[in-house]
């Protein structure tokens, strides 16, 4: 088996998980659910964040230990990727021993090596974004943008890694890796910022100012910049399986630049460590149009969300409403509209279908197919551009395509059982009628369980339900399971409840 690596990016506990954390476990959870269905030996990475001034500081806002306070923030990540049915294989804290030993270990082969000095450094600080700042980060009349906060100048003796020494190496890298980077204009914006030299990273902070972070090995008094902790991470957790580099480490597009496209690759390439094979940079949710935020109450809690509808229509919604790498909003009415027509009217509809009919017609044993007519053979056909298509289109990362492919399919499947109504044909006592009833309820059958395991990366819960009521073993290998053949010939049925059942109607205040 071929060996995949992906990782999500790690999130900072500083607040509670919101959609844009559900969104890029679901996306990474979906390629590596896909990439097992090929054939590949994928092993999933997420974790937490949880070092620096601003942990520190909501620590002792709250009044509790800092490591109180992480453990409890880590914990509703750890729920979120359960309740999301993740498939993850690991889950990493960054306050973890084994991250710190690697972190310490990177950092001292670096002094040693003299890619890190200490320096005084002059100028302006973001506590915000524990990010020091340079002119050029200010807008053109002079004002610092909305997402540093506050800024502060200061004045501090600290370490620096030497960024600007490998600046081109990693332009050569990305000009001879266009893959390194997806989409392509995230690639162009990272070439474009690197077209500027770039400054030294301060990799330190004194233990006077911040206390909650990794101590530098090499001088007690201070700790490790978040960033250059953080990162190490997707290294950390596979160092001693022999997994690196990633085959992907998925991200937003807030931390391509400069933290994953400047500081990650050189880090790597300074330690003697390939870089990961490709970046895939996502988008960002809108809620109702809007920037989602939780004090407006512009905000959508993924937990409170699945209380109320299961957790696969909201996966299928999120999969099939962004386009990877572009932006995309979520609203009650657009998840309505897609639950609806393609959930519970398009997929819900036939599996029940499927199964109350070859109960009433059949004993709930799908009969043998005879032989296939225009229409029988127009839906297999069909299949075998859709199963194409929709492997190619994944393999692009254009899952939202894909399942349009395949939502297609399942609405021809429908037409289909409109255009044989086997509820006439069971009426008919004729010995061709019969015939034509068998073939059209194991073509159903045989529809059913082709379209559902397409769907199984992206709906596992629901897919196994599906499975279970036609009799099929689990999933794990799409190999030998999207052929168009008789197999559920003389197979009983099994019941399944009904996987996307109508919303209660709002009560009216």
């Amino acid at each position: 088996m071929k060996s995949f690596y992906l990782t999500t990016a790690i999130d900072y506990v500083n607040g509670s998980p919101h959609l844009g954390h559900a969104y890029e476990k679901v996306l990474t959870d979906v390629i590596a659910r896909t990439k097992r269905m090929q054939g590949y030996d994928a092993f999933y990475l997420t974790g937490t964040d949880e070092h620096g001034q601003k942990i520190q500081q909501s620590a002792r806002a709250r009044g509790v230990p800092t490591q109180q306070f992480v453990d409890e923030t880590a914990a509703e990540f750890v729920q979120l990727a359960k309740l999301l049915n993740l498939s993850n294989n690991d889950f990493i804290r960054t306050t973890e021993p084994r991250h710190k030993q690697v972190v310490r270990a990177a950092l001292q082969q670096l002094f040693d090596k003299g890619d890190i000095y200490q320096a005084e450094y002059r100028g302006f600080y973001s506590p915000r974004q524990e990010q020091f700042l340079q002119e050029k980060d200010r807008l053109p009349d002079g004002s610092w943008p909305e997402i540093f906060g506050e800024v502060i100048e200061i004045t501090e003796a600290n370490y620096f890694f030497k960024l600007r020494s490998y600046q081109q190496w990693l332009i050569d890298h990305i000009a001879a890796h266009e893959s390194f980077v997806f989409p392509a204009h995230r690639r162009k914006s990272l070439l474009e910022f690197l077209g500027e030299p770039l400054n030294d990273l301060c990799i330190s902070r004194p233990k006077d100012r911040l206390e909650w972070g990794i101590p530098l090995p090499f001088d007690e008094g201070y700790v490790t910049y978040v960033w250059f902790d953080a990162l190490l991470n997707y290294y950390s957790a596979v160092k001693d399986l022999g997994r690196w580099p990633a085959d992907f480490n998925v991200i937003g597009k807030d931390i391509l630049i400069p933290a994953h496209g400047i500081y990650w690759p050189i880090m790597l390439h300074a330690l003697g460590l390939p870089p990961p094979k490709a970046l895939l940079v996502h988008g960002w949710w809108s809620i109702n149009g809007a920037k989602m935020s939780k004090s407006t109450g512009n905000f959508v809690d993924p937990v409170e969300f699945c209380k109320t509808w299961n957790v696969d229509s909201l996966r299928y919604f999120l999969v099939r409403e962004m386009t990877v790498g572009m932006d995309a909003d979520f609203s009650r009415e657009r998840f309505l509209v897609c639950y609806n027509s393609e959930l519970a009217n398009n997929l819900g509809n036939l599996v029940n279908r499927t199964l109350n009919m070859t109960g009433r017609f059949a004993g709930g044993v799908v009969p043998a197919a005879g032989e296939a007519a225009e229409a029988e053979n127009e839906l297999q056909t069909l299949w075998a551009a859709t199963r194409d298509e929709f492997i190619r289109l994944s393999d692009g990362l254009q899952f939202h395509a894909a399942l349009d492919r395949l939502r297609a399919f399942l609405t021809e499947t429908n037409a289909y059982i409109e255009l044989r109504a086997p509820w006439k044909l069971a009426k008919d006592p004729s010995p061709a009628a019969q015939a034509q009833l068998h073939t059209t309820l194991a073509t159903i059958a045989e529809a059913l369980r082709l379209g559902s395991a397409l769907l199984w990366p992206v709906m596992p819960s629901s897919v196994e339900k599906i499975r279970a009521g036609l009799a099929q073993p689990a999933l794990t290998t799409w190999e030998g399971e999207l052929e168009w053949d008789g197999r559920l010939a003389g197979v009983k049925l099994g019941p399944v409840d009904i996987l996307f059942p109508k919303p209660a109607p709002e009560k009216k205040s």
